[in-house]
Order: structure tokens, then sequence, then C-alpha cells
């Protein structure tokens, strides 16, 4: 697993803007995936649709400051990827939090939707945290 960290961090350090397009395109699919998938199928997934709009708010905030960190090309990139790469492992702790209260409603499909987003999740904070090393690393 390590590996592959390596080898995506090794492809996106030249640019490391790069990572907050994928962030945000992530943050965009999370939420229409949030409001067209899980909120209309609360019977499939159970999940209601108020807390599926609910969650939507982060993932909201989460797109438009990615996408405006990528689209500004900051020079000090880093405190701006390490401020995502927290919330986005903050938003997977309030989900795994979710998953645990709803635990009776939900079902397995359900469950097995928001184990998914949160470890998608912590693979690209994984890969953020990559970024951010090695280039503290460089001269």
């Amino acid at each position: 697993m390590e590996n592959i960290f390596s080898i995506i961090s090794i492809k996106l350090a030249p640019n490391p803007r790069n990572i907050f397009l994928i962030d945000g395109i992530g943050a965009l699919l999370s939420g229409l995936l949030l409001i067209f998938l899980i909120a209309p199928f609360e019977e499939i997934f159970g999940m209601s649709p108020n807390m599926s709009y609910q969650l939507t708010i982060p993932v909201w905030g989460f797109m438009v400051y990615s996408l405006s960190c990528y689209f500004l090309n900051l020079n000090n990139w880093k405190p701006f990827l390490r401020f995502i790469a927290i919330a986005n492992f903050l938003y997977c702790c309030l989900t795994f939090c979710l998953i645990i209260i709803q635990f009776q409603t939900l079902s397995i499909l359900g469950i097995a939707y928001f184990l998914v987003e949160i470890i998608v999740i912590l693979l690209l904070v994984s890969i953020e945290w990559s970024i951010i090393k090695k280039h503290d690393s460089l001269p």
C-alpha cells in the first residue's frame, strides 16, 4: 500500500496543486451522490434525506475551498493542503459517528456506501500528507 501512495505522490509532486483539483472533483462527486443517490432512496440506504442534505454542507465547502486553491495557483500551498487534509479527516470522523448513531436504521448497502466513502477519503488524505512530507524534505 505504501508503494501506491509513493507512486501517486511522486506523480503529483512536481505540480502539487493538482491534488486540490482531485480533492475538489471528489467533493463534487460526493455531494452529487448524497443528493441524487442517497437522499432520494432512503428505503434502500436507510439515511434520511435531511441527514444526507446536511452532510452535503461541509462537502460543498470542501469543493469550493479545494477548487479555489487549485485555480488561484497558490505559491504557499502547503498550509492550505494541510487544512483540507485535516478537514477531510474530520469529515470521515463525522461520517463514522453517523454510521454508529444510525446503525439501526442504515441498511447494509448504506453502511457499505459510507464505509467506502470513508476509505476513499482516507486514501486521499494519505496522499495529501505524503505530498506535504515530500515537499518538506526538499531543500
